[in-house]
């Protein structure tokens, strides 16, 4: 079972101040802000970034989602928007980690690890030194039009479990999430914290009715 007291739940694709608070209302940890993207959904602008951002309570975790691969253009878009923690859903090809650090102290960083195969092991385990998290999901950076979060597939929960195994930073558990299943995942792959966008949504939008039958099988455990 779980060795934390509790899986903390992040809700992701957030796209409106109204969606933020009904995530908040049914117990949510942390909010995901994608900004520009290659595919996915649930991308806002910078300045609805920026607002969620600013309005929500500060126990909650504001996350900008960003794509990009450049230390400096991270570290200016983060100034643009203001959330208190970065995940980088790809690379970081130019820069360090230690750069951002430098020029955003306290802000958390989470590095994602899509889960395609065994390499995916050694991957999360050269990250982890660095990032205060590793975010595991279904994306594959390899593909012609990148796909880096929000595909809705589940990935090798086994694989999962063996990179929670490797490393000693919180995991946080993606990939095709629902309440059909996040309760098994867990059982699985003992996460931190889950993460979650299309399986509580319906036509795009947030649906309360799925977001509480998400919220109920994690708090169930």
């Amino acid at each position: 079972m779980n060795s934390y007291r509790r899986t903390l739940v992040k809700i992701c694709c957030i796209e409106s101040l109204e969606e933020a608070w009904l995530a908040i209302s049914h117990g949510a940890s942390a909010l995901g802000l994608v900004s520009e993207m290659p595919s996915g959904p649930g991308i806002i602008p910078e300045e609805l970034i920026r607002e969620i951002a600013t309005k929500i309570p500060p126990y909650i975790t504001s996350v900008l989602l960003t794509s990009r691969q450049d230390a400096v253009e991270i570290i200016e878009q983060h100034r643009r928007c203001k959330t208190n923690a970065i995940q980088l859903v790809d690379s970081l090809e130019s820069g360090s980690y230690e750069e951002l650090r430098k020029a955003m102290p306290g802000i958390g960083l989470i590095q994602v690890v899509h889960v395609t195969g065994e390499k995916s092991i050694q991957e999360a385990k050269k990250v982890a030194r660095f990032v205060d998290a590793v975010h595991l999901d279904s994306g594959n950076q390899y593909a012609v039009v990148e796909e880096l979060g929000g595909t809705g597939r589940i990935h090798d929960w086994s694989l999962s479990k063996k990179i929670r195994n490797s490393i000693n930073k919180p995991l946080i558990l993606a990939g095709g999430l629902s309440h059909e299943n996040v309760a098994e995942a867990i059982k699985q792959v003992e996460p931190f914290a889950v993460d979650v966008c299309s399986g509580v949504r319906t036509d795009g939008r947030l649906d309360e009715a799925k977001l509480s039958a998400f919220m109920a099988e994690v708090s169930n455990l």
